[in-house]
């Protein structure tokens, strides 16, 4: 029998456990992390949490939630580069024994392939979980960056938030975002913040959304300009459906943004480290470990609450 550990377990669509699990025997290539702290995603795990994710790779219950966690590296095996002690970002683990790991980052120790961890600074503690969304934010720019920076983002949640602050950073340009939320307008920002409705421009050249609402073409159509690029970097959990009409007479372009790839987090990791990406004000709520069940409800019900960490420390 393997080494155990303490996870996060969503047994079936709706119902949680924090539950002991077996972790996998590591290979010469794996480090055992110790998680310090795990970020709660309020777009892909609300969607394993109800039921609502379409298939995926790997999708099957009971699993294990989670790929924003930050540790410590507890053992690296002999064909490794990292040390013991070393602060790491863990986008994922290799799973776990009799339960699935889609992406298995919830626990409070891991098994993970030494190459997809990222070596964090010392100082950068639980803010380090957001580095997926500035990575995805990092790929969400790069996949327009050929015609320009956004110039409108739709969604103002912590990813909207990391991608206008990426776009102020990379390009030097002042994005706006739109939010149908009035919790998440509040607050002072270095960008203009609106609902839809309130937004009389009509020559929007380059859009990226990261709301998620499957019906977003038809919201945004009427503000876009001839040959305008639309990129979808939410995740639906509907079909994405739209009148055509208003999109042929615009001859709009659409992209989508998946996740990202090595070279965006070594894009938001430069920008972090130079500190020309802020991090700060994203983290809104945190709870311990064993509080798991309110935390996943409160990320998941409150939108006040842009980015939940569950703190492993003392597991």
């Amino acid at each position: 029998m393997g080494a155990m550990s303490t996870a996060v377990v969503f047994e079936q669509p709706g119902e949680m456990r924090l539950r002991p699990v077996e972790l996998p025997e590591p290979h010469s290539t794996d480090c055992v992390v110790k998680v310090h702290w795990t970020g709660i995603s309020t777009g892909t795990e609300r969607l394993l949490w109800d039921g609502r994710m379409p298939p995926f790779p790997g999708l099957a219950y009971p699993l294990v939630p989670g790929y924003e966690s930050v540790g410590s590296v507890m053992s690296a095996g002999n064909e490794t580069h990292l040390e013991v002690g070393q602060r790491v970002f863990v986008p994922g683990s290799r799973g776990f024994t009799g339960v699935h790991g889609l992406f298995g980052g919830a626990a409070c120790s891991l098994v993970v392939p030494a190459e997809r961890l990222v070596s964090l600074p010392s100082g950068l503690e639980s803010t380090g979980v957001l580095l997926a969304l500035a990575a995805t934010a990092c790929h969400a720019a790069r996949r327009i960056e050929d015609l320009g920076p956004p110039e409108l983002i739709i969604g103002h949640g912590a990813l909207g938030r990391l991608l206008a602050r990426v776009t102020k950073a990379c390009y030097g340009v002042t994005p706006t975002v739109w939010e149908t939320s009035a919790e998440r307008r509040e607050g002072c920002h270095d960008y203009p913040v609106l609902p839809p409705a309130e937004d009389d421009r009509r020559n929007y050249q380059r859009v990226c959304d990261v709301s998620g609402a499957s019906g977003i073409i038809d919201d945004a159509v009427h503000h876009l300009a001839k040959d305008a690029t639309m990129v979808l970097a939410g995740f639906y959990a509907a079909p994405i459906q739209f009148d055509f009409p208003a999109a042929f007479m615009r001859e709009i372009d659409l992209r989508i943004s998946a996740e990202w790839q090595p070279e965006d987090m070594q894009t938001a990791m430069g920008l972090v480290s130079g500190g020309d990406l802020s991090l700060s004000g994203i983290i809104t709520h945190d709870q311990p470990f064993n509080s798991a069940e309110i935390a996943y409800e409160q990320a998941f019900s409150d939108p006040r609450c842009l980015k939940m960490v569950l703190d492993w420390r003392d597991a």
